[in-house]
């Protein structure tokens, strides 16, 4: 018997695990800031027995503007802080590309696709969580069962669920795994 899959919460990167840098990237480790409320949404799907992805287009890598070093930098920054929380990330995903078109670039679903099938994923029970309504197409195209949009904002919105920061989304985390 094959062992069950298990869900997993996706999360966008900056807006959603960093201050969102507006237009533009983050370039650097000294401008890569976590939000609060990021570790305790991790902490609330661990509780829940879900996984924690993070799903983040970076097209800065290719354009030349984000230094890899440097990316790399703010992922085994982000990684160390959490794990100081006692949590972690079960995969940092990236897509590098610029082309919209790439099946990795949200909202492409190919990242989402890519981590179930490494770790063992549910795609029909995870949850993708973002601050732009291309995160939340992201979730939908991947089969995802619930996603959250982040934005304090009046602006129709596809999501399941919208609320206004990220200790609201732990608390809603909490509520609906």
């Amino acid at each position: 018997m094959a062992p069950a899959l298990r869900p997993c919460v996706f999360f966008d990167r900056d807006g959603i695990v960093n201050r969102s840098p507006g237009p533009g990237y983050v370039n650097h480790l000294d401008d890569f800031h976590l939000l609060p409320g990021f570790a305790d949404c991790v902490r609330a799907a661990a509780e829940k027995g879900f996984a924690a992805a993070v799903v983040t287009n970076q097209r800065g890598i290719e354009r030349g503007i984000t230094p890899p070093e440097q990316l790399d930098a703010m992922h085994r920054h982000l990684r160390a802080e959490l794990a100081s929380e006692g949590l972690e990330l079960l995969d940092i995903l990236v897509c590098t590309a610029a082309d919209d078109a790439h099946p990795d670039r949200k909202p492409n679903p190919g990242m989402l696709r890519t981590a179930a099938q490494r770790h063992g994923l549910d795609l029909a029970k995870s949850w993708m969580v973002g601050d732009r309504e291309s995160d939340v197409k992201t979730g939908q195209n991947a089969g995802v069962a619930a996603t959250v949009l982040v934005d304090p904002g009046a602006d129709p919105t596809a999501a399941t669920w919208r609320v206004s920061d990220m200790p609201a989304c732990a608390a809603l985390l909490r509520e609906k795994l």
